[in-house]
């Protein structure tokens, strides 16, 4: 502290600089300086001056009372000083500092103990700990030194001896020890300080001290507090706000220390209370941000005092009651709290509320919409404090959701489906005012005050509804998640720059958890949201809100649950009586957007409806996606599903809005509004979902055994039959007779299905029927959805189905069906047709239901059936180059046979290419040209008529029935898009069959045909680059489920001049050059990149295809006489390899060739030295040196692991060849290349051959070979390689 190094001997006078440090560093009331008289002044003028202040003690002015008072206890410490130092211990030079003026001590005469002053400072710290310790510390020793002052009996003449530090003889504290009146007056003062946490610290010690020593009076302390902490008018910004503040901390002190409580027990007619509240009423009068901590000082002490002291006392305070009437007027949260808790506490009505309370008060008078009126400003002022919620908002929820009665409203509103006791009328009403008076509340002060008001209001009106929604109940919610609130948080959240937008967001994440493990909430916030923004909540926000709660049902109740309340709302049920409200607030809502608004018509408001029932039917179905329920409690849920979307989907009555089954023993409702067909269109595709879905998720059909009950096609037919029977109740459209009669087939059929179904068990057979029936039932839906357009393929699928299970006594015989021959060949390709025809306007659960049909039929599909689907991914709408006579279409796809792939065209015609070109380079084998390449995209003229070329409407209704019809379309539409996409499409759905017949037969000769059609496919520019992702499909099912597949073609059907054929057409694709086309110009470097792409496809196509048919022979075990023809093939593509720039072959991958079938490079070993000597391209020579290399490894790996005989074998192959060979070896090294790399290249495979010479033992016969002359030149060449050579001869 500043005193110690001061030096002074007198511990008045260092107490003194001590004081006055602390009075400048953390009280600071003001910024003038005292001007003290000059020491050396008489104890005669200090005298005088002491009475002259205390005369004019009451009649100053506060801060000249102060100034005064500073200066009369200089003059005093400095007479003290002198009268104490002659006889003070420790005063000599020896003396530390610390020892004389730390502990305020106490002359030889006193017996009052030491008060250390070094607490002070450990008050104002930022550890809670440390600021206990060093409160109780004060306490504890002041304690103790009142106790022994109280002993002394000449208090005067101590007081007069002890140090005076600061205290006043008219300050109050008479009865108080000198150290603890300077300790009093000293913690007043740092309660004022904003030095780290001098205002806790420093009004907890004043807590403590007036709790525990009672000589310290009430009075005197209010009064120190004023004097002290006097705001003049010379003080303005900091300094007069740490005045206020120490004001606050100071009363709160009082308050917290118990002796106002005291001082009424001991004198109930006591006026310090009076004065304790009007001060504090007073103070909260000068700042707002004063208002909130003052009044929670005067609730503190209300929750302490009994009511007699609060009526009599508190209310009873000046200023109070002008202070509740102007409330409601200047908008003051603080008055209506404090009116509020005492109100609660006393329990008894009070004139002094009247502009605030209503009287009588009772709950549902207060939440009257008159009385929230008038609140409307103090509440709406409220938002002062944010981002902390103000205090009187938990006190409205609380008297507006009482904890008892909101339990019995949470009990009856999850019970709703049970019925009700005949003793709950009485929680019924008090449920019932309890929902009125929260929509009272969120009408009034939510929706048409804060939600209508600034950024901030908006944000206190989340913040007060998330404090409403842990005592909500579920019958509540609709209210609290009203049309307004919704509308709000789609504005905020629409656009993520919003200001708001983490509220919000914040917001929906806490009503996300508020409803998490709660069904009935769950359901009421998801129909809500959706209701209000007609269900299209998370697409305008652009959350997954709905999603999210969608995804989190886990049980049967709270589905069903679910699904009871979007069926009412989509039946309409009370609207009218339910919502006025959010009707009304629609209206005011649109009133203030404007004149958009005003334009909608009543067809707008019923397009609205419709998108909110359309989410109602989508959702339905979806909530199954999530649930991990047993099967019986799952198909619960699909029949009560089904049952709606049949009922509102395929029906309608013509006898009011409801209709009661008493087969079914169920009542059916529609909506008063016809449902249009738009909706009945969506009810029927959920439904054929619905029962896709179904059919996935079946593991067994084993009926027989007691899974009939979980058959859910079974059921909707049973269903739908029942309704149809029903008088009043017809098909929402009327049929013609073709549907009518297919669909009435279609039903007996699924009848007759079942019955075969029971008796085949769990076999194969009964997967087949049961397949067969959902396809039958899609039918049926697709009759209704798309009609006129199925019942052909409905009458060939039911004759198909007859040929197939039904014995045809079994059915009555209409006379229109013709006896066919040939058995099950016959009803496969009928099969087939039917399928397919079904294909390309069918949803995707009629197509799930075909590939059922499919996988379990498509061992027996015939070749026929096979290449009428393959047909239809070759077929291509575009118009032909050369024009042709239809009558020859069946003559091309014999010719497509011989002339694969497309690739025997001259090389300098462009008709079949892509577009795309290459310079090749016998240097450069990586494509670096790619920069000179140019793409033309050979384009249809716009309009043009002459696709069809000269084909008759004879001959093009002789084609299939589904591309007959595409190209009808095609014609009436007038133009080639629409056409050419669902061509596309329908050859993905074609792709997809094939597909599953290849992963069900993946060893069949059948899958050799497969494949050289989609390769076909793959290539034909028309075909494939027509659509990527169809490009993308035939390349996925070449590669996986074909090339790359673990089985492959197996069988002695396999004809090897197939193989051979293919195998040569494979590696010319394979070494096909990137041509480049001679029309292009400046093509874009996307274009060039898709072309150069779709070139290495191709390229990498012939590669694996290459490998794939040399694993097909090579499995078949053919003689060397019989693949006489495959080594020709090889022969001639090595020719072209080594002879023509043209071939683009890698070597990479003719190495792979021969390290794969050893058994080819055996037979070509000496046609491909010969080539490599006398090769005229040096880089094709070097490339060529690692397939001889490749071939010599291989002999010396079949010596090794084999027998003798094999070495042998191996010996006698490559003696043979030694001529050759030494030929090669002598035209290498006379002939070295220039560069140093493939000089390299030479002299590592002469090395490798020489190593490969002596593991088969060769070296003799190998050097006699090698010419005389060419001994001298592998010398010079090779050097120790051939030195190695000779010596190990």
């Amino acid at each position: 502290m500043g005193s110690k190094r001061r030096g002074s001997t007198s511990v008045e006078e260092l107490v003194g600089h001590v004081d006055g440090e602390t009075e400048e560093a953390i009280a600071k009331p003001s910024k003038k300086k005292l001007k003290l008289k000059s020491e050396d002044e008489g104890h005669e003028e200090a005298a005088s001056e002491v009475n002259s202040l205390s005369a004019a003690h009451s009649s100053a002015k506060p801060m000249e009372r102060k100034k005064k008072r500073k200066a009369l206890d200089k003059e005093r410490r400095l007479v003290a000083t002198e009268n104490a130092e002659p006889n003070s211990n420790g005063s000599g030079p020896n003396m530390k500092s610390d020892d004389r003026w730390e502990p305020l001590a106490t002359s030889p005469m006193s017996v009052l103990p030491e008060f250390h002053i070094s607490v002070f400072k450990n008050l104002a710290s930022a550890d809670v700990s440390t600021r206990e310790v060093a409160a109780e510390a004060l306490t504890r020793e002041l304690q103790e030194v009142q106790k022994a002052y109280d002993r002394l009996e000449e208090k005067e003449r101590a007081e007069g001896l002890e140090l005076q530090l600061e205290a006043e003889k008219d300050d109050g504290l008479k009865n108080c020890a000198p150290s603890l009146r300077y300790a009093v007056r000293r913690l007043i003062r740092g309660v004022s300080s904003s030095r780290e946490c001098a205002r806790q610290g420093f009004a907890l010690g004043l807590t403590m001290l007036g709790g525990k020593i009672p000589s310290i009076r009430v009075e005197p302390l209010l009064k120190l507090v004023v004097d002290l902490l006097e705001v003049s008018s010379s003080m303005k910004g900091q300094e007069a706000r740490d005045c206020l503040l120490g004001r606050l901390f100071a009363y709160g002190a009082v308050a917290r220390s118990g002796r106002l409580i005291e001082e009424w027990n001991h004198d109930k007619t006591t006026p310090y209370i009076k004065e304790f509240t009007s001060l504090l009423i007073s103070l909260a009068s000068k700042k707002r941000y004063l208002q909130e901590p003052a009044i929670s000082i005067i609730l503190e002490l209300v929750e302490k005092l009994p009511n007699e002291c609060l009526v009599n006392q508190v209310l009873e305070a000046p200023g109070l009651d002008e202070w509740f009437k102007v409330a409601t007027q200047v908008g003051n949260p603080d008055a209506l709290l404090l009116a509020l808790k005492i109100r609660e506490k006393i329990s008894v009505d009070n004139v002094i509320f009247a502009k605030l309370l209503p009287h009588p008060f009772s709950p549902s008078k207060f939440f009257a919409t008159d009385h929230l009126s008038s609140l409307v400003n103090c509440l709406k002022e409220s938002t002062f404090c944010q981002p902390r919620v103000h205090s009187v908002w938990p006190v409205l929820v609380n008297i507006l959701l009482p904890d008892t009665v909101i339990r019995d409203g949470d009990v009856l509103s999850g019970s709703s489906s049970i019925k009700k006791h005949k003793k709950s009328r009485k929680s019924n009403s008090s449920e019932e005012e309890i929902v009125k008076n929260v929509r009272n509340f969120c009408e009034t002060i939510i929706e048409e005050s804060l939600l209508m008001s600034s950024h901030d209001r908006k944000h206190l009106a989340l913040d007060v509804l998330l404090l409403l929604l842990p005592k909500l109940p579920a019958s509540c919610i609709s209210i609290v998640v009203s049309y307004k609130i919704v509308q709000c948080l789609m504005d905020i959240l629409s656009t993520k720059d919003s200001w708001l937008y983490k509220v919000a967001e914040h917001f929906l994440k806490q009503l996300s958890d508020w409803v998490k493990n709660d069904d009935v909430r769950r359901v009421a916030v998801i129909v809500a949201l959706q209701k209000h923004s007609n269900g299209r909540f998370d697409c305008i926000t652009r959350t997954k809100t709905v999603k999210d709660l969608l995804a989190e049902f886990k049980t049967e109740s709270g589905c069903l649950l679910f699904i009871q309340n979007l069926i009412s709302m989509f039946l309409n049920e009370g609207s009218a009586s339910e919502e006025p409200s959010d009707q009304s607030l629609t209206t005011d809502d649109n009133s203030e957007m404007g004149s958009n608004e005003e334009k909608d018509s009543v067809g707008g408001a019923m397009n609205n409806s419709e998108i909110l029932k359309s989410w109602v039917i989508e959702s339905l179905p979806s909530i199954l996606k999530y649930l991990k329920l047993d099967a019986e409690a799952k198909y619960r849920i699909q029949k009560e599903i089904l049952k709606f979307l049949a009922v509102q989907g395929l029906f309608c009555s013509s006898l009011g809005n409801e209709v009661t089954s008493f087969e079914l023993q169920e009542k059916f409702r529609w909506p008063k509004a016809p449902t249009s067909t738009s909706l009945c269109r969506v009810c029927i595709e959920q439904i054929q979902q619905l029962l896709a879905n179904a059919q996935k998720g079946e593991v067994a059909h084993g009926l027989a055994s007691g899974l009939e009950p979980n058959d859910l096609g079974s059921y909707f037919m049973r269903f739908l039959g029942t309704l149809c029977n029903i008088p009043s109740v017809s098909l929402f459209r009327t049929l013609s007779s073709e549907d009518e009669k297919a669909f009435k087939k279609l039903q007996a059929m699924e009848t007759q299905l079942l019955r075969e179904e029971k008796t085949c068990g769990l076999s194969t057979g009964a997967s087949r029927v049961h397949a067969l029936r959902y396809l039958l039932i899609q039918l049926v839906l697709q009759i209704l959805l798309r009609p006129e357009e199925f019942s052909e393929a409905a009458s060939e699928l039911i004759i198909c189905c007859k040929k197939a299970f039904v014995a045809s006594d079994n059915l009555d015989s209409d006379g229109e069906e013709e006896e066919e021959s040939g058995g099950m060949p016959v009803l496969m390709d009928v099969l087939v047709d039917t399928l397919l025809s079904l294909l390309p306007q069918s949803s995707a659960p009629m197509r799930s239901a075909i590939e059922q049909v499919f996988k379990y039929f498509c061992d027996d599909i015939t070749d026929d059936g096979l290449l009428r689907m393959l047909r239809v991914i070759k077929k291509d709408l575009q118009p032909s180059r050369h024009h042709q006579d239809p009558a020859s279409e069946d003559h091309d796809d014999d010719e497509d046979d011989d002339d694969f792939l497309g690739i025997e065209e001259d090389d300098e015609s462009d008709e079949a290419e892509t577009g795309e070109t290459r310079e090749s380079d016998e240097h450069n084998d990586d494509l670096e040209t790619v920069e000179e390449s140019e793409v033309v995209d050979k384009e249809l003229p716009e309009g043009s008529d002459d696709s069809d070329g000269g084909m008759d409407d004879d001959a093009m209704f002789r084609m299939d029935s589904y591309l007959a019809r595409i190209f009808k379309e095609r014609k009436s539409q007038g133009g080639d898009e629409p056409a050419h996409q669902q061509l596309i499409l329908f050859k993905l759905r074609v792709l997809s069959l094939l597909e599953i017949y290849l992963h069900q037969n993946p060893d069949k000769p059948q899958v050799l045909t497969v494949y050289s059609n989609l390769a076909q496919a793959f290539v034909n520019p028309h075909t494939a680059e027509g659509s990527v992702q169809l490009g993308q499909r035939i390349w996925g099912i070449l590669q996986k489920k074909i090339l790359k597949a673990k089985e492959y073609p197996k069988g002695e059907t396999l004809q090897l001049s197939i193989l051979e054929s293919l195998l040569e057409k494979n590696l010319k694709l394979a070494s096909k050059p990137f041509k480049k086309k001679k029309s292009a110009n400046n093509p874009s470097k996307k274009k060039q990149s898709a072309s150069l792409n779709r070139y290495k496809m191709i390229t990498s196509l012939g590669q694996d295809s290459t490998f794939w048919i040399l694993k097909i022979i090579d499995s078949r075990k053919f003689s060397e006489l019989e693949l006489q023809r495959v080594f020709d093939v090889f022969r001639s593509t090595l020719a072209a390899f080594f002879d023509s720039k043209k071939s683009n072959l890698k070597a990479v991958f003719l190495k792979e060739i021969f390290k794969r079938r050893s058994w080819i490079g055996y037979q070509l070993l000496g046609f491909l030295l010969e080539k490599c000597g006398n090769a005229k391209s040096e880089f094709r020579q070097v490339e060529a040196l690692d397939f001889v290399n490749e071939i010599l490894k291989s002999l010396v790996s079949v010596s090794k692991d084999n027998n003798k005989n094999s070495q042998e074998v191996s010996k006698k192959v490559l003696k043979s060849h030694l001529p050759k060979l030494c030929h090669l070896i002598k035209e290498l090294v006379n002939k070295m290349p220039e560069k140093q790399s493939r000089r390299a290249e030479v002299r590592k495979f002469c090395g490798k051959v020489f190593q490969i010479v002596s593991t088969l033992g060769l070296n003799k016969s190998f050097l006699k070979v090698l010419e005389v002359d060419a001994h001298g030149v592998c010398d010079s060449q090779l050097g120790d390689v051939f030195l190695a050579l000779k010596k190990q001869r």
